[in-house]
């Protein structure tokens, strides 16, 4: 009998987990992007050079490999061609083309959601700086100014005064595939956002989790977060609420099977918001992580519904002790040498780490989820313990980037 066929988009170090459950299942694995060096293509069983947002490409390579499954897992440029390929080949995915176009877009997903009557910022897109400068006074500032179709939050800026708008607008154009931006209202969060890889079968939200997204305010790009921590502090009052908007989410966007990650937070105005949800496992090595936390099965059971396997039963997890997924990063800009950990921490804390570059690679001071150099996951006992280790990362972690190869 011959193996099974699994299509990765991408070629981050977060899909080498993924490769990782499905060679355990017997499925053969191909790797798909335009950067032959990237690190997941060391892993796969073979490896495509082809362009992941090219969806006829990527389709007509489909169907010339008679593939059984494809995923965009963490890769958020891949998610439309994955959706796209699924459907013209009669293979699993979470949701329509149609639907996931709508999720992967920030300016159709604003608009779903004021449509039905979910709580949702004030947001208006735009592809040209005039045309927004001409209708923003409506606004109350600050606003938030992003590309509609990036994650990882490249090119996210919160903008003060208008006077600051024609930047912010370059940041985002330069980080939008499409050419377009959005303009939303400030949110003043209580708490922390979360962001958390949840799971649906048979359109139901089976394994729904948050987390406490951790923000360094001194780095270069003040939205992109240093940290998830499991579990959330955020009141079950809440994460209640968050529970049943998404499900109606999920029942009017008719889901079926699969992961999605998910970003929702709680205002000072005592409402619950759904700001992102995308078909795909989150970056940071969210699924490991969660995973490892709650001894679940969100990578097996994204593997197994790609290809059309039977899926293990989930549920909401419960957590041994407090995990944190830790994005190692630095504030320079030059080439990366080595990292070193205190060896207490690293033996009693540490359970896995992951590493995105190679001695002498070049490096860039921490703006988005593409100049992140890995991941660390983390355990503690208790929460204080874990705040002590992400606030105080100084005190055991050293990333050692150099001015040149020579130093």
């Amino acid at each position: 009998m011959s193996k099974k066929k699994l299509m990765l988009l991408g070629g981050l170090s977060y899909l080498i987990p993924v490769i990782e459950t499905a060679h355990k299942l017997g499925i053969h694995v191909i790797t798909v992007d335009y950067l032959p060096d990237n690190t997941a293509h060391k892993y796969s069983d073979e490896y495509h050079n082809v362009n992941i947002v090219d969806i006829d490409a990527v389709l007509q390579l489909a169907r010339e490999l008679q593939i059984d499954g494809i995923m965009s897992f963490a890769v958020d440029p891949g998610v439309i061609t994955a959706a796209y390929v699924a459907e013209k080949m009669n293979l699993p995915f979470q949701c329509s083309f149609e639907n996931a176009c709508i999720l992967q877009d920030k300016s159709l997903f604003r608009k779903f959601l004021k449509d039905n009557k979910f709580n949702t910022p004030k947001a208006l897109s735009f592809s040209k700086e005039e045309d927004a400068l001409n209708n923003v006074d409506d606004f109350s500032w600050p606003i938030i100014v992003k590309p509609v179709d990036s994650a990882g939050s490249k090119g996210v800026t919160k903008v003060e005064e208008k006077s600051m708008l024609p930047e912010a607008i370059k940041r985002a154009l330069d980080k939008s595939f499409s050419g377009k931006f959005i303009v939303e209202e400030f949110l003043d969060i209580v708490g922390f956002q979360s962001s958390a890889d949840c799971f649906t079968i048979n359109g139901h939200l089976d394994y729904c989790t948050f987390s406490d997204q951790i923000f360094d305010r001194n780095i270069a790009n003040p939205f992109v977060p240093i940290a998830e921590i499991y579990p959330s502090t955020m009141d079950m009052h809440y994460q209640n609420a968050l529970k049943g908007d998404l499900q109606r989410l999920f029942d009017l966007l008719k889901v079926k099977d699969g992961i999605y990650n998910i970003e929702s937070r709680v205002c000072s105005n005592g409402k619950v918001y759904i700001m992102e949800v995308s078909p795909r496992g989150g970056g940071n090595m969210l699924a490991k992580l969660q995973d490892m936390a709650a001894n679940q099965n969100l990578i097996e059971n994204e593997v197994r519904k790609a290809v059309g396997l039977e899926l293990k039963p989930m549920c909401n997890p419960l957590y041994d002790g407090v995990w944190a997924s830790f994005a190692l990063y630095t504030s320079n800009t030059g080439y990366y040498d080595s990292i070193r950990m205190n060896s207490v921490i690293k033996e009693l804390n540490v359970k896995a780490t992951f590493i995105n570059v190679q001695k002498e690679d070049a490096v860039h001071t921490f703006t988005g989820a593409n100049s992140c150099l890995g991941d660390v996951l983390l355990r503690c006992n208790d929460r204080e313990e874990m705040d002590e280790l992400v606030y105080g990362s100084s005190n055991w972690l050293n990333i050692i980037v150099k001015s040149n190869t020579r130093d």
